[in-house]
């Protein structure tokens, strides 16, 4: 119980510094000036390759993702604009089963920033980035050999407290 409200209490803390001052201000740029929706739509060969943004404000820049049933591997690139350390407000991005989302946040509370917030081996994960801090970036190329077309598929990020607002979802074929 304490370390649940320790990891709330540095969640909450982060949330407010994030809110406060210049933070605000400076955090829709950087999503803005990443630009990565033009340069996946002109170029038909990365049809398969992804980018997506979190910010200080634990909130990813994209609520779903279409992957075409044609892809055999998918590529995510998670960029965090924000400038806040991965132990203060790390994102990472997670591909689970929607029905599978809740145990897995939960789990990875427990599970620690030593191990990206993912319990290791934990099979319910399709894929998976490493949680990057302010500034960082990190990606993740995955087979889609296991994914069902039209299957209910969700993203999200595992640090505690953030998947309530930073999830969304992951459309195959």
């Amino acid at each position: 119980m304490r370390s649940w409200r320790f990891y709330f209490g540095i969640a909450s803390l982060a949330f407010l510094a994030a809110c406060g001052g210049n933070a605000a201000p400076s955090s829709p740029p950087a999503a803005s000036s990443a630009a990565p929706k033009p340069a996946s739509a002109a170029a038909p060969a990365d049809k398969c390759k992804f980018e997506i943004t979190g910010n200080d404000l634990m909130q990813y820049d994209k609520k779903e993702l279409d992957v075409p049933g044609d892809c055999a591997q998918v590529t995510v690139t998670l960029h965090h604009a924000g400038k806040l350390p991965a132990q203060a407000m790390g994102h990472n991005w997670v591909l689970v089963n929607s029905a599978d989302l809740d145990a897995v946040a939960n789990a990875g509370m427990a599970a620690g920033l030593q191990n990206n917030y993912l319990p290791p081996g934990d099979k319910r994960v399709l894929a998976s980035t490493k949680v990057v801090g302010g500034g960082e970036t990190a990606s993740v190329t995955f087979a889609t050999a296991t994914l069902k077309k039209g299957g209910a598929y969700t993203f999200l990020c595992t640090f505690p407290g953030h998947n309530a607002l930073m999830r969304g979802k992951f459309k195959f074929g």
